[in-house]
């Protein structure tokens, strides 16, 4: 099956969405969405919507993605927190654009999974373990970035204390079922200062000890 047409495809919806960053567009571009998509699901890979890849969890719709990821104001020289590896597709993207990316993910199988397409695609900037993304990675912090990619009711305090001075949290925040918006957070002087983006709909943000796999 020959992806391209439907890459560029969907490359141009997400310019008349409102993706105007090329970089982030670039590396969308560049990252195989059909190596993080279930078999069962390849002929969607670019199509924009979220898929299912276990654990009742999903690759998200690609529009989300880039929008989060043009969000953040990535720059190549940063070291960024993902929170909820899944697929590994939006980590895949990140590693593109800054960096180092640091990630955890609470579903071992979907760990395991993210990690192999990592080495399968020879993208070597991405560290990832299985954790309470609530609690973050504070052996790392501190973060220029912060993505989280299930929605937390309120800014995680820990993540908030682990993003260093002028840096940059996206994530979304409500509860499941009702509604959710992206909220970039700034962190300046110490201070976070918050502004709202667009609404989405996520897992929720669990917090305590990932389950034995």
């Amino acid at each position: 099956m020959n992806g391209e047409p439907r890459k560029i495809r969907l490359i141009m919806e997400l310019r008349r969405s409102g993706v105007v960053d090329t970089r982030v567009l670039a590396a969308i571009e560049r990252v195989p969405r059909e190596a993080f998509v279930p078999r069962p699901f390849l002929d969607q890979a670019y199509e924009n919507t979220a898929l299912p890849i276990g654990q009742g969890q999903t690759v998200s719709q690609p529009l989300v993605v880039a929008l989060m990821t043009q969000a953040l104001e990535l720059g190549e020289r940063q070291k960024v927190l993902e929170i909820g590896t899944g697929s590994g597709y939006q980590a895949a993207v990140l590693a593109k654009l800054c960096r180092r990316v640091y990630t955890i993910e609470r579903h071992k199988p979907l760990l395991l999974e993210a990690e192999q397409r990592f080495r399968a695609l020879h993208v070597h900037n991405i560290t990832a373990i299985c954790g309470d993304g609530a609690r973050g990675w504070p052996e790392q912090a501190p973060f220029d970035r912060i993505l989280v990619t299930a929605a937390a009711t309120g800014i995680p305090p820990n993540l908030l204390e682990q993003l260093s001075d002028n840096g940059v949290m996206v994530l979304p925040v409500g509860n499941q079922g009702g509604e959710q918006i992206i909220v970039r957070v700034r962190k300046v002087n110490g201070r976070p200062s918050a502004e709202n983006l667009f609404p989405v709909r996520f897992v929720p943000l669990v917090e305590g000890a990932p389950p034995e796999a």
